[in-house]
């Protein structure tokens, strides 16, 4: 068994090198708080890893925003994604627990989104994936963008922790001395990809003060 299980090891890390992965499908959300462009960072860390397919999901909100916040339009950030979808379109093949995926990142994530998400209220594409997601047993990470938080918002983060989600708000570091807006993205995308265990140099390892 424990010959089984080092093998096992050993063709996950091959499959997941840096020429890219094996058949993985992830589903992208960006939705309509400040921060879209971690979601844009994040569909182009996806496209450079070898057999990473992206399923890309933006809300209404998030289409003003992008436009807003980036000098990027809507359908240049549509194509870094494999395939998009309407939000509304709930017949989608996303929506159905029979499409596989290998694990669901929404940057950033409303509070709107995230406690839809909590209570399984399916109002839409994004919610509905995100449910089978969880229902599925895939990693769902949300990056929740809101501060300060009150007790609602808390509690729809424990729930939500407690039905497998991973809350993972976009943390600046700054060990590494940033000197650009970039330089702040890149190591919360590059903790995304690390949690999923994805080839990246986004992230300055920490490795002590001596």
């Amino acid at each position: 068994m424990v010959v089984l299980a080092l093998y096992s090891i050993l063709d996950k890390t091959k499959a997941r090198s840096a020429e890219g992965v094996k058949n993985m499908n992830i589903i992208v959300g960006i939705t309509g708080a400040t921060g879209v462009i971690y979601g844009v960072r994040l569909l182009e860390a996806f496209k450079k890893i070898k057999n990473l397919e992206t399923h890309l999901i933006i809300s209404d909100n998030a289409r003003e925003i992008i436009p807003h916040e980036t000098s990027m339009k809507v359908k240049k950030v549509e194509k870094l994604a494999s395939k998009t979808y309407d939000i509304n379109d709930l017949s989608a093949a996303i929506s159905s627990g029979s499409c596989q995926r290998d694990a669901m990142v929404i940057a950033p994530c409303t509070i709107k989104t995230m406690s839809l998400i909590a209570n399984s209220i399916n109002l839409n594409l994004l919610v509905r994936a995100a449910d089978v997601t969880l229902k599925e047993r895939k990693p769902l990470i949300l990056m929740v963008r809101e501060t300060p938080l009150h007790y609602g918002h808390l509690k729809s983060m424990l729930q939500l922790t407690e039905m497998g989600a991973i809350i993972m708000p976009p943390n600046p570091v700054f060990y590494h001395k940033p000197e650009t807006i970039d330089d702040i993205i890149k190591p919360s995308i590059g903790r995304i990809l690390d949690i999923l265990e994805l080839p990246n140099k986004l992230v300055k390892r920490w490795e002590g003060l001596r």
